[in-house]
């Protein structure tokens, strides 16, 4: 099995993990060959993703390279590996372009939430009484460009620009979780949730997180993904309200998420059971060792030109 990362330059411990559910090749498409997962793999260094010509490029990679599985690892690659799959026939455990789409669009995203009953904090409105406001980009990933908003004026100034925000109400006092989990791209059957509590963050990354058991998470999990229809690896973002006792969704990425390795290495194979689904096998629901914890670290890569 080859397997086709698109952005995936830093996952390097991805890449061991892939070979340790039984890939044969790795081969990851990036900006630039001097990319810290060639100490795993073949690098090639190709096209924007919004290049026009990226789906032909992808296409010549595919085949020079005899690629069985593409897997996307960035927001901009999502949409195209799902249309790169639909063009070549080619394995991908990821949703359409179009959900995708819909998912890092954070006001379309959270219109859809809305609508499916999903809790979600409160999106701002002229006559409510709460004055502590976050805003985030419509399109923005990693936390950039985040917007903590107390006074009148600030909330102005990006009210001036509402089409390109997210207004909510901000909750200071919360904890954050994630929820990794792996949809079958076939039959639409949830084969992995796993939440783990994200302990420590860093540029919107995080560094420290350990699963956890938290029925309620869980169970708006399940709803979010039966509402959505979404498939194949998809990453649930949720804070706990500690003051008043709930769980709201914050967003949601169709992708393998940074900190899904803590989910692998809990024993929860989600590289395995992409790999059997692109076999045509039919993987089970598979269960995690809650309270593992893993630490990330940078590591140095050199290059000698």
């Amino acid at each position: 099995m080859n397997i086709l990362f698109l952005g995936g330059g830093k996952r390097v411990s991805m890449a061991r993990l892939f070979k340790r559910a039984g890939a044969t090749k790795i081969v990851s498409y990036e900006g630039t060959t001097h990319s810290p997962i060639s100490l795993e793999g073949k690098v090639i260094a190709g096209r924007r993703w919004s290049d026009p010509a990226i789906l032909e490029d992808l296409t010549r990679v595919c085949r020079e390279e005899e690629i069985n599985v593409i897997v996307p690892f960035v927001d901009g690659a999502v949409a195209v590996a799902a249309r790169l799959s639909k063009e070549t026939g080619i394995f991908s455990p990821v949703s359409t372009a179009e959900q995708a789409e819909a998912m890092f669009d954070k006001i379309e995203a959270s219109r859809i939430f809305a609508e499916a009953g999903i809790p979600i904090p409160q999106s701002y409105s002229a006559d409510s009484e709460i004055e502590q406001w976050i805003a985030k980009p419509r399109h923005g990933s990693a936390s950039k460009g985040i917007e903590i908003i107390d006074t009148k004026d600030q909330l102005d100034r990006v009210l001036a620009h509402a089409e390109d925000f997210l207004v909510q109400e901000r909750i200071d006092h919360r904890d954050e979780y994630t929820v990794d989990c792996y949809v079958s791209v076939k039959t639409g059957e949830p084969l992995a949730i796993v939440p783990r509590k994200r302990i420590e963050v860093s540029g919107g990354e995080v560094v420290r997180t350990e699963t956890v058991i938290f029925p309620e998470i869980v169970e708006i999990t399940r709803r979010v993904l039966a509402a959505t229809g979404l498939r194949g690896a998809v990453t649930v973002q949720f804070i706990h309200d500690l003051d008043a006792n709930r769980c709201l969704l914050m967003e949601i990425n169709p992708r393998l998420g940074g900190g899904v390795v803590c989910s692998i290495l809990a024993q929860a194979d989600i590289p395995a059971l992409i790999l059997a689904e692109a076999k045509g096998e039919t993987p089970r629901f598979i269960t995690y060792r809650p309270y593992t914890e893993i630490a990330r670290y940078p590591q140095e890569v050199a290059f000698f030109n």
